[in-house]
């Protein structure tokens, strides 16, 4: 089985509303993201991609696309965190999103995996698929998911 790995950061905002420590404040982190694909390298003369898996700025694309520019530079909030989303709503064009869960390093590399799987899935017919998403919170500290 072959892979290939794209890494990508992004700023982003957010609290853990019940911790026991400093996370409970409102804080901010650089994310490193690192989507590791898994497919048939393509074998065709004259295309672009050829002896590729995928070209890593279509993988950048993607993802830019469809995660990291919706979560770059915007503060991700509980939506049972009532006091700061509120609040964050309550400011002019401010670039909150809204999440389901805690965004805890582990929920945000689900959610990343959950909504990056489906973009590669097959994406060109090989068998490309989304096999692992790493989240680093910090350089020390971070949260991995791969399908099983």
């Amino acid at each position: 089985m072959l892979t290939i790995t794209r890494k990508l950061e992004f700023d982003a905002g957010h609290r853990i509303p019940d911790h026991n420590s400093q996370c409970r404040n409102l804080h901010g982190h650089r994310y490193t993201l690192e989507i590791t694909l898994t497919g048939q390298v393509v074998d065709h003369d004259g295309q672009a991609d050829n002896g590729m898996i995928m070209d890593f700025s279509d993988v950048k694309a993607l993802a830019k696309e469809n995660l990291v520019d919706l979560w770059d530079h915007a503060f991700l909030v509980y939506e049972k965190d009532l006091k700061v989303k509120d609040f964050l709503q309550s400011l002019p064009d401010h670039k909150t999103v809204v999440l389901n869960r805690v965004p805890t390093v582990e929920n945000l590399a689900k959610i990343a995996f959950d909504i990056l799987k489906a973009v590669y899935k097959d994406r060109f017919a090989t068998g490309l698929s989304l096999s692992k998403i790493k989240l680093y919170e910090t350089p020390n500290c971070w949260a991995e998911i791969g399908d099983s």
